[in-house]
C-alpha cells in the first residue's frame, strides 16, 4: 500500500510540475485516508456493524495508536483495525516462549522438566521477566523462529540481543497463535495447548486486566498481558485473550502504543473489551 501511495505521489507531483491536471492533487489523497477504520465481518446478521460502531465508538476519543484483533469461531465474526501495524511485545511474547518450548518438546517427545515447568508457570502467571530471559536463551533464535515458521507468524519478528520484549509482534500474528492455542492443529499437541490454557487461566488478579474487562460470567478466561515504557511512542500496554462460554468461542489481541501512563493504555483496551463481550452476549 505504502508504495503504491508514493508511486502515485511522484505522478502527482510530476503533474504538478508541468502545470497539468493540479485539481487531482486535492482529491487524490482524502484526509480520512490517514486513519484506519475498524472493519467487522460475520455470519450473525447485524453483529458486524454493530461492533464496528461500538469499537469505533469507543476508541473515538482515545489517544495514542491501537491495533484490535477479534474472532469469534461461533458466529464466523472477524473485526480488525491496524492489523498488520509492528508493536513492540513487551511481556505479550510470552506466551510465544512457552508455545514455542512446547512445539520443540513435542518434537522429541519429551515432557517439560520440573524446572522448565516452574519456569514457565512463573513467566505466564506472574509475568516474571528473569524465567523469561533464561527460557528464551535456553530456545535460541533457532528455535523461536523455527516454531514462528510452523505456527505461520510471518510478521512477527523476535527481539535480538536477548531483548524478547522488543519482539516486533503484529495482530494478525497473536491472533493466529490464540487460534493455535483454542484448537487442534498439527503445530501444538493437545496437551499443550491444554497447559497453555491452564497458565493464562492462573494469572495473578493484579494482572487480569485488559481484554476479559466486561467478561460474561460463566465464560472461562484465558488472558496475558504486556507493558513496557520507552522513550519513544510513551508506553506500550497490551492484551491478548481467549474466551469461551455463553455459545461463543473467542480470541481478542488489543495492542497500543503512544500511551501517556500505563492506566490510560489499559483504560483504551478496557473499552474496547468491553463492547466486544457486550456485543457477542447479545448476540
Amino acid at each position: 500500500m505504502t508504495s503504491g501511495i508514493s508511486r502515485r505521489a511522484r505522478v502527482l507531483a510530476a503533474a504538478v510540475g508541468t502545470g497539468v491536471l493540479v485539481p487531482l492533487v486535492a482529491t487524490a489523497t482524502p484526509a480520512a485516508a490517514a486513519t484506519p477504520a475498524v472493519t467487522c465481518t460475520s455470519a450473525k446478521a447485524g453483529l458486524a456493524a454493530k461492533l464496528k460502531q461500538d469499537i469505533t465508538a469507543a476508541l473515538a476519543t482515545r489517544k495514542g495508536t491501537v491495533a484490535v484483533g477479534l474472532y469469534d469461531r461461533s458466529t464466523n465474526t472477524n473485526c480488525t483495525l491496524r492489523a498488520s501495524s509492528a508493536y513492540d511485545s513487551a511481556s505479550v511474547v510470552k506466551v510465544t516462549v512457552l508455545a514455542t518450548l512446547l512445539w520443540d518438546a513435542k518434537k522429541t517427545n519429551r515432557y517439560l522438566t520440573d524446572r522448565e515447568n516452574t519456569l514457565a508457570k512463573a513467566m505466564i502467571t506472574k509475568s516474571d521477566n528473569a524465567a523469561t530471559s533464561t527460557l528464551w536463551k535456553q530456545l535460541g533464535m533457532t528455535k523461536i523462529k523455527g516454531f514462528l515458521a510452523a505456527a505461520g507468524m510471518t510478521q512477527t519478528k523476535p527481539g535480538t540481543n536477548g531483548y524478547w520484549g522488543l519482539t516486533q509482534i503484529t495482530v494478525t500474528d497473536e491472533q493466529k497463535l490464540l487460534k493455535l492455542i483454542t484448537a487442534k492443529n498439527a503445530v501444538l499437541s493437545d496437551n499443550s495447548r491444554a497447559y497453555i490454557l491452564k497458565l493464562m487461566g492462573q494469572v495473578v488478579s493484579s494482572q487480569r486486566w485488559g481484554t476479559p474487562y466486561g467478561v460474561p460470567s460463566g465464560v472461562t478466561v484465558a488472558v496475558k498481558n504486556g507493558w513496557l515504557q520507552r522513550s519513544t511512542n510513551g508506553w506500550r500496554v497490551h492484551s491478548v485473550g481467549a474466551f469461551k462460554g455463553g455459545g461463543h468461542d473467542y480470541m481478542m489481541t488489543v495492542l497500543t502504543h503512544g500511551n501517556s501512563t500505563m492506566n490510560y493504555g489499559i483504560a483504551t483496551i478496557q473499552a474496547v473489551a468491553k463492547v466486544i463481550h457486550r456485543d457477542l452476549a447479545a448476540s
